[in-house]
């Protein structure tokens, strides 16, 4: 247990920064999520919808600092392999 008050407001902090980042990576797995499914599904309009909502997402959480900055740009990079494959 926190014993000085800096420490115990370190612990607030961190609680609230750890909500918050639990927000954002649970946003970035549910647009990721649909992407999945649509390609699943095999809809391209679809597919291409889901990925042009996800892509700007990982990038937030990356410049947040949810997510790294080459794991945001991998899973992006991945989607749209996947998406462009759907298509041909």
């Amino acid at each position: 247990m926190a014993n000085t008050s800096s420490a115990k407001k370190a612990t607030r902090k961190i609680a609230r920064r750890a909500a918050i980042n639990k927000n954002r990576r649970s946003r970035v797995r549910t647009y990721v999520r649909q992407v999945e499914e649509a390609l699943a599904s095999g809809d391209k309009a679809k597919a291409e919808a889901a990925f042009s909502a996800a892509q700007p997402e990982l990038m937030r959480a990356a410049t947040k600092g949810v997510l790294h900055k080459n794991t945001a740009s991998r899973k992006v990079s991945r989607l749209a392999q996947r998406v462009k494959a759907l298509s041909a």
